[in-house]
C-alpha cells in the first residue's frame, strides 16, 4: 500500500514519513534504510565536523539512489558554519532543507533557485506566519511530545492553529511511534510526520547499545526537560544520572544567562559542554548517561532494523484504517 499526502506527492515517497534529523544519532546508513522502506529521512549538518566530511556523506547518499533526503541546518548566530554548509548543500542539490532556531530566509533564497523544498520548524503561529511570507514550502510543527527542543503546544492544538494561519502543508513533529498516532496526525490535519526517537533503537544507529537499550527499557514517563544541554530546554531519558545532577542550570549558569553582556557567551559555553556530555553518553559506555530522547520511545519494544521498524508502523497504520472503515 501506499500513502498519498501532499508531503508524498511533494518527495516522491511512498508513506507521509520523515526520519528526523537527530544530533549525533542520524546517518547514512540509517537514511538510507529509510529511503528504500519508502519514507525519507534527514541528518543534522552538525553531525560533520568538516566540510570534507559531510561532502562526502553527501557523495555517499547521492551515489545510493535518486530517491530524496534532506538535511537539518541550524539558522540562529550560534551555527558559525552555516554559510559553508549550506552552500554544500546546494552543490550537491540535497532535495529538502529542515531549518531550526532562527531566521531561514538566507537559506530560502539560496535553495529556490535550485528547486529544492525547505521545511522549516515552528512551533506557533506568529512565526509560521512568517516563514510562509518567505517562501518556505512547508512548517514542521514541533509539539510538546517532540525529542529534543520541544515545542509548548499539543499536535491537537498546534496542527489546527498552524493550518488556519498558514496554505502550507504541516507535517507533525512529536510524539508519534506507531501507525494510531500517524492515522491521528493525518485526521488532524497533518501532510505527514516528523519521527526521530524509535529510530535510535534501530540496528543502523551508530550510539552505544546501552543508548538504544535505554529507549527499549524506558517509557513516555521517564522523559524530562533539561537546560543544562543547551540552555534551552531539551528532553532526556530520566536516568539515575540525571536524577543524581537535576535538570536545572546551577546558580551561577542561571545568573551569567540572564546578564546582557554575558549571556551569549555563557550559552555558548553551555550548548558546548552538553555537546560533548551528549556524545560522550551516545558512543562511550559510562555512568554518565545524558541520553537525548522522546516520549514516543513509549513504543519502542526491541532494537530493530530501519526497515522493521518503517514496515510495522505502516502495517499498524493500515490496520487503524481498516478498523475505522469497518
Amino acid at each position: 500500500m501506499t500513502i498519498k499526502t501532499e508531503l508524498t506527492e511533494m518527495l516522491g515517497i511512498d508513506y507521509p514519513v520523515i526520519m528526523a534529523p537527530m544530533f549525533l544519532v542520524s546517518n547514512v546508513a540509517m537514511v538510507n534504510e529509510a529511503r528504500k522502506a519508502g519514507i525519507t529521512g534527514a541528518i543534522p549538518a552538525l553531525n560533520y565536523r568538516t566540510d570534507a566530511d559531510f561532502r562526502a556523506a553527501l557523495e555517499e547518499l547521492r551515489k545510493a539512489g535518486d530517491k530524496p533526503f534532506g538535511i537539518n541546518l541550524i539558522v540562529n548566530k550560534s551555527n558559525y558554519r552555516l554559510k559553508e554548509q549550506l552552500q554544500t548543500c546546494v552543490d550537491f542539490k540535497v532535495d529538502f532543507i529542515i531549518t531550526s532556531l532562527g531566521n531561514p530566509a538566507g537559506v530560502i533564497d539560496a535553495c529556490k533557485p535550485h528547486g529544492m523544498k525547505v521545511f522549516c520548524d515552528v512551533t506557533e503561529e506568529t512565526y509560521a506566519e512568517k516563514v510562509t511570507k518567505l517562501g518556505a514550502d512547508a512548517l514542521i510543527a514541533v509539539n510538546n511530545r517532540a525529542g529534543g527542543h520541544a515545542g509548548k503546544l499539543p499536535p491537537e492544538t498546534l496542527i489546527p492553529l498552524l493550518k488556519n494561519h498558514s496554505d502550507l502543508p504541516v507535517i507533525s513533529a512529536g510524539g508519534v511511534g506507531d501507525g494510531q498516532g500517524l492515522h491521528e496526525m493525518l485526521t488532524l490535519g497533518a501532510c505527514g510526520i516528523s519521527m526521530g526517537s524509535p529510530f535510535i533503537a534501530s540496528s543502523e544507529a551508530p550510539v552505544t547499545e546501552a543508548y538504544k537499550e535505554a529507549c527499549v527499557t524506558y517509557g513516555a514517563d521517564d522523559i524530562v526537560m533539561t537546560d543544562k544541554l543547551s540552555g534551552t530546554p531539551c528532553t532526556v531519558i530520566n536516568t539515575p544520572y540525571v536524577r543524581e545532577i537535576g535538570t536545572n542550570q546551577s546558580w551561577l549558569e542561571s545568573v551569567l544567562n540572564k546578564n546582557r553582556t554575558l549571556k551569549k557567551y555563557a550559552k555558548m559555553l553551555t550548548f558546548y559542554k552538553g555537546m560533548k556530555s551528549l556524545e560522550k553518553a551516545a558512543f562511550g559506555a559510562t555512568y554518565k548517561t545524558m541520553w537525548c530522547a522522546g516520549p514516543s520511545i513509549e513504543h519502542v519494544r526491541e532494537v530493530r532494523p530501519v526497515k522493521e521498524i518503517v514496515g510495522a508502523l505502516i502495517s499498524e497504520y493500515d490496520q487503524v484504517v481498516k478498523a475505522h472503515a469497518g
